[in-house]
C-alpha cells in the first residue's frame, strides 16, 4: 500500500540517506532483524531494506540506504510528503535476542549502511538488559553514521576509521580482536551487519575465540516470500532462503565464497540500468 514519506534526512550527501515513513501496522509488530520489501512505482522493481528502527507510539518505522542502483536512485528523488507506492513488510526471522547474566556481554558491529540495520539489533539487545558493545567502522569520518544514535544507549561505542580521522585507525576487526582479548570468556554473543566482506572477516575472527556470532545476509531478493528463490544461500552445507529463513545466521556456518559470487551476478546489468536512468534525469533537466 502507498506509504507517506514524513522525513527524509541525508546522512552522507549524494550516497546515503534516512527516511521515516508511515506504517503504522509494520511498526506494531516489527522487531529488530525485521526487513521491508520496497517498490518504488508501478514500474520499480522489489527490493529489501532492513529496518532501522520503528517507533510504535507514533506509528513509524525508519529505513537507510546506499544510492547505488537505479531503484535506490528512484527512492532518493523522493521528499517529504510524497509516497512510496509499496511498502511491504515486516519479513524475515526476528533477531533471536537472549538475556545474558553479568558479566556476558554483546558486541554488535557494524560497517556502511549495516551500521543502521545493527543499530536496531543493538537497541534490542539494550532492551533485554544485555550490556552492549558497538564497534562501527567507516573509510573516513564523513562516512561514518549513527554513532550519535547508538551512544544514546550503548554502554560503548567503538569507532574505526581506515585514514584515523575518527577514532582509532584501522578497521573495525581491530576493535573487535581487542576487545575480544581483553574480555575473554565474557563476550557471549558478536552480531556482524555490513558489506559482505567484512561479515566475513568477523566470522573468520571470532572462529578462534568460540565465540557466537550472528550475521545479517543481504542476498539478492525479488518477492521476499521464499518463492522466488533469489536468495538462497548454503548455511551448514544446507540451502536456505535469506528471506523466510533469514536475514540472520550463523556466521561460521555462512558460505560466503557463495553469497558473494551471487550478488556479483547481474553486478554488470545493475551498472547499465543505473547509467541509464541518470542520463534520462539529465534529459529532463534540460527539457
Amino acid at each position: 500500500m502507498p506509504t507517506k514519506i514524513l522525513h527524509k534526512e541525508k546522512l552522507i550527501p549524494g550516497r546515503t540517506s534516512k527516511l521515516v515513513l508511515d506504517a503504522p501496522q509494520i511498526a506494531s509488530t516489527a522487531k529488530p532483524g525485521h526487513f521491508v520489501i520496497l517498490r518504488v512505482d508501478e514500474h520499480g522493481e522489489r527490493f529489501p531494506l532492513t529496518i532501522a528502527d520503528t517507533d510504535p507510539v507514533n506509528g513509524t518505522i525508519s529505513i537507510v540506504y546506499l544510492v547505488l542502483g537505479r531503484s535506490t536512485q528512484l527512492l532518493e528523488e523522493l521528499e517529504e510528503g510524497q509516497e512510496i507506492l509499496d511498502v511491504c513488510g515486516p519479513l524475515g526471522r526476528a533477531t533471536v535476542i537472549e538475556k545474558f547474566p553479568a558479566p556476558k556481554k554483546v558486541i554488535c558491529v557494524g560497517g556502511g549502511t549495516g551500521v543502521a540495520a545493527m543499530h536496531h539489533i543493538a537497541k534490542g539487545h539494550h532492551n533485554a538488559g544485555n550490556y552492549v558493545i558497538a564497534c562501527i567502522g567507516a573509510r573516513n569520518k564523513d562516512l561514518l553514521l549513527f554513532h550519535k544514535e547508538l551512544s544514546l544507549f550503548c554502554d560503548e561505542v567503538l569507532v574505526s576509521t581506515d585514514d584515523g580521522s575518527f577514532g582509532q585507525k584501522g578497521i573495525v576487526t581491530d576493535l573487535v580482536r581487542a576487545r575480544l582479548d581483553s574480555e575473554g570468556e565474557n563476550i557471549a554473543e558478536v552480531v556482524g551487519v555490513g558489506p559482505v566482506p567484512m561479515m566475513q572477516a568477523v566470522a573468520e575472527l571470532t572462529r578462534g575465540y568460540g565465540v557466537k556470532t550472528t550475521v545479517s545476509l543481504n542476498s539478492l531478493m525479488v518477492d521476499g516470500l521464499g518463492m522466488c528463490g533469489a536468495c538462497r544461500v548454503t548455511v551448514g552445507g544446507e540451502m536456505k532462503f535469506t528471506c523466510v529463513d533469514g536475514p540472520e545466521f550463523d556466521g561460521h556456518l555462512v558460505d560466503f565464497a557463495e553469497l558473494r559470487s551471487r550478488l556479483a551476478s547481474f553486478r554488470a546489468e545493475e551498472k547499465i540500468e543505473a547509467e541509464n536512468h541518470r542520463c534520462h534525469c539529465f534529459e529532463k533537466k534540460e527539457g
